[in-house]
């Protein structure tokens, strides 16, 4: 008669005493369509939590398998699945939770190839990425097709949560029009994120899912919350539509998808040893040659010593100097001698030689990748993080 069978009539009986959801916010919730890029920190608690609460579709979109360093916050996920594709794996975990709600697991690379064509299947898509690239990828997506975008975003003891919807207000673009230089804003795995921090921002990324599901309540729209954990403090931006926005201004300039790792100026070019103020950058293999072959190399590591626990390149003489200390600790660097920077990516080492050139060091390389890319390369014993 209602539409819900007497299963669902009792797993949602919680939802059905509540006045601004009822039968008919629970058969909104059945009908909606929710796609989740990068089922991760954040991705975890919102496709939990949307699972349990009996979202009709959840799309997962993720190409990364599951790693040991993931299982600190990532709660989707056990020991057990280390090693196993994280759609694969939360897929099974969300279906687990509740066999009646459609998992859709998508086991790629969101693109800009792609990302319209798999989101346009949804009604509301939720950013648990943690990179640039694919946040203006995914504002674009939505803003041309229409659909609202959850955003939230973790750093260290930090967060934010808000949603865009060029249809009634800002988008992502209106509040940052353009991403930061690459290296300045470091990623999680570069900086740290505090376990539960995703469990606070994801959880509350699938409330304002819900709720523009069911239309109920005050959206985010229009509003940004910062959320500080050390304080307890939040604070809320009120943010507004800009007419020379490129994206959802009065004359966007943005009409389709573009090469967004270029946008980011993450996308390396080929640079010869004779460009003024370019960036040298040698592949592991590489590396691991001219090591090989006994030639003189200084290889200065400019990580934080946690990490150089985790993996480290000191049997080839590397020395540690965090890039925070680059600048007092100069000296300690041999001027007569060839020079290899690395960091975890290849990101913190270019800002570092970057930083080294102004001071008069010429001769000096990146390690394309990091020791990431070493263990990838050369040495696949190597813990990687």
């Amino acid at each position: 008669m209602n539409g819900l069978s007497a299963s669902e009539l009792k797993r949602y009986s919680r939802h059905l005493a509540l006045p601004d959801v009822g039968i008919e916010g629970q058969l909104a919730l059945r009908a909606g369509k929710v796609a989740i890029v990068g089922a991760g920190g954040l991705g975890s608690p919102t496709g939990m939590y949307l699972a349990a609460a009996g979202v009709g579709k959840i799309g997962l979109i993720d190409f990364d398998v599951v790693d040991l360093t993931n299982l600190q916050r990532q709660v989707l996920f056990s020991t057990d699945d280390v090693g196993r594709g994280k759609v694969e794996s939360a897929a099974a975990r969300l279906r687990g939770i509740n066999p009646d709600v459609d998992v859709i697991g998508h086991n790629v690379r969101l693109a800009s190839d792609n990302a319209l064509d798999i989101l346009s299947g949804y009604d509301v898509v939720i950013d648990g990425t943690d990179n640039f690239p694919t946040r203006y990828l995914v504002n674009d997506a939505c803003v041309l097709l229409g659909k609202p975008y959850i955003y939230g975003s973790i750093l260290r003891f930090e967060g934010q949560v808000s949603v865009f919807d060029a249809q009634r207000g800002p988008c992502y673009r209106c509040l940052f029009r353009e991403p930061p230089p690459p290296g300045l804003v470091p990623s999680c795995a570069e900086g740290g994120v505090l376990g539960v921090l995703p469990g606070i921002i994801g959880s509350l990324q699938a409330l304002e899912t819900l709720k523009l599901l069911i239309g109920a309540g005050d959206s985010l729209i229009g509003r940004l919350a910062l959320f500080d954990a050390l304080s307890f403090r939040w604070r809320e931006l009120k943010l507004k539509k800009n007419d020379d926005c490129p994206a959802c201004g009065v004359n966007p300039t943005i009409t389709a998808l573009i090469d967004y790792e270029d946008f980011c100026g993450l996308k390396g070019t080929a640079m010869s040893s004779d460009t003024p103020g370019a960036v040298r950058e040698i592949t592991a293999t590489e590396l691991k040659k001219r090591l090989d072959a006994g030639e003189a190399l200084t290889l200065v590591d400019v990580r934080e010593p946690y990490e150089w626990d985790i993996a480290n390149l000191e049997a080839y003489g590397a020395k540690l100097i965090p890039l925070g200390d680059i600048t007092d600790r100069a000296d300690e660097i041999d001027r007569s001698r060839e020079i290899v920077v690395y960091c975890r990516s290849g990101k913190r080492s270019e800002s570092a030689v970057r930083h080294l050139q102004g001071q008069g060091f010429d001769n000096i390389w990146n390690l394309r990748g990091g020791i990431n890319g070493w263990a990838t390369e050369v040495d696949p014993d190597m813990g990687t993080y």
